[in-house]
Protein backbone atom coordinates (compact mmCIF):
# COMPACT_ATOMS: atom_id res chain seq x y z
CA UNK A 1 0.00 0.00 0.00
CA UNK A 2 2.84 2.41 0.87
CA UNK A 3 4.40 1.66 -2.29
CA UNK A 4 0.94 2.45 -4.19
CA UNK A 5 1.03 5.76 -2.53
CA UNK A 6 4.59 6.69 -3.02
CA UNK A 7 3.73 5.65 -6.94
CA UNK A 8 0.67 7.88 -7.27
CA UNK A 9 3.11 10.74 -5.34
CA UNK A 10 5.46 10.38 -8.10
CA UNK A 11 3.17 10.55 -10.96
CA UNK A 12 1.17 13.00 -10.04
CA UNK A 13 4.08 15.19 -9.32
CA UNK A 14 5.78 14.36 -12.79
CA UNK A 15 2.54 15.04 -14.89
CA UNK A 16 2.64 18.53 -13.45
CA UNK A 17 6.03 19.22 -13.93
CA UNK A 18 5.77 17.94 -17.14
CA UNK A 19 2.33 19.01 -18.21
CA UNK A 20 2.87 22.64 -17.83
CA UNK A 21 2.04 25.31 -20.79
CA UNK A 22 4.06 27.82 -21.55
CA UNK A 23 2.13 31.12 -21.34
CA UNK A 24 2.91 34.83 -21.61
CA UNK A 25 1.61 37.48 -18.71
CA UNK A 26 1.51 40.60 -20.22
CA UNK A 27 -0.79 42.01 -22.95
CA UNK A 28 0.27 42.50 -25.88
CA UNK A 29 0.59 46.12 -26.11
CA UNK A 30 2.93 46.15 -23.04
CA UNK A 31 5.36 43.88 -24.79
CA UNK A 32 5.41 45.54 -27.50
CA UNK A 33 6.31 49.10 -25.52
CA UNK A 34 8.66 47.41 -23.72
CA UNK A 35 10.56 45.49 -26.36
CA UNK A 36 10.38 49.31 -28.35
CA UNK A 37 11.53 51.09 -25.16
CA UNK A 38 14.93 48.65 -25.19
CA UNK A 39 15.52 48.51 -28.72
CA UNK A 40 15.53 52.30 -28.38
CA UNK A 41 17.70 52.60 -25.39
CA UNK A 42 15.40 53.82 -22.98
CA UNK A 43 16.06 51.96 -20.19
CA UNK A 44 11.97 51.40 -18.81
CA UNK A 45 12.80 47.50 -18.52
CA UNK A 46 15.01 48.15 -15.69
CA UNK A 47 11.34 49.83 -13.84
CA UNK A 48 9.31 47.40 -15.41
CA UNK A 49 11.86 44.33 -13.10
CA UNK A 50 11.80 46.49 -10.54
CA UNK A 51 8.18 46.08 -10.28
CA UNK A 52 8.14 42.88 -10.87
CA UNK A 53 10.49 41.90 -8.17
CA UNK A 54 8.32 44.20 -5.75
CA UNK A 55 4.94 42.16 -6.26
CA UNK A 56 6.52 39.20 -6.19
CA UNK A 57 8.73 39.30 -3.09
CA UNK A 58 5.54 41.40 -1.17
CA UNK A 59 3.45 38.12 -0.35
CA UNK A 60 6.54 36.26 0.52
CA UNK A 61 7.68 39.14 3.19
CA UNK A 62 4.06 39.27 4.43
CA UNK A 63 3.39 35.74 5.26
CA UNK A 64 6.92 35.72 7.24
CA UNK A 65 6.14 38.56 9.06
CA UNK A 66 3.07 37.13 10.15
CA UNK A 67 4.47 33.68 10.90
CA UNK A 68 7.14 35.92 12.86
CA UNK A 69 4.20 37.43 14.90
CA UNK A 70 2.49 34.00 15.59
CA UNK A 71 6.06 32.37 16.56
CA UNK A 72 6.57 34.93 18.88
CA UNK A 73 3.27 35.48 20.24
CA UNK A 74 2.27 31.87 21.17
CA UNK A 75 5.54 30.06 22.01
CA UNK A 76 5.80 28.90 25.36
CA UNK A 77 8.37 30.70 27.89
CA UNK A 78 9.46 28.97 30.99
CA UNK A 79 7.36 25.61 31.12
CA UNK A 80 8.03 23.16 34.06
CA UNK A 81 7.75 20.08 33.58
CA UNK A 82 6.94 17.78 36.85
CA UNK A 83 7.62 14.90 35.56
CA UNK A 84 7.74 11.86 38.30
CA UNK A 85 11.04 10.10 38.90
CA UNK A 86 8.69 6.46 39.02
CA UNK A 87 8.63 4.31 36.62
CA UNK A 88 4.79 4.00 34.54
CA UNK A 89 3.09 1.72 32.62
CA UNK A 90 1.04 3.05 29.78
CA UNK A 91 -1.29 -0.05 29.45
Amino acid sequence: MKKLSYLFFVLMFGLMVLGTVPAKAQCAMCTATVESSNKSGNHATKGLNAGIMYLLAAPYLAVAACGFIWYKSYRRKNVALNVPNEKFNLN
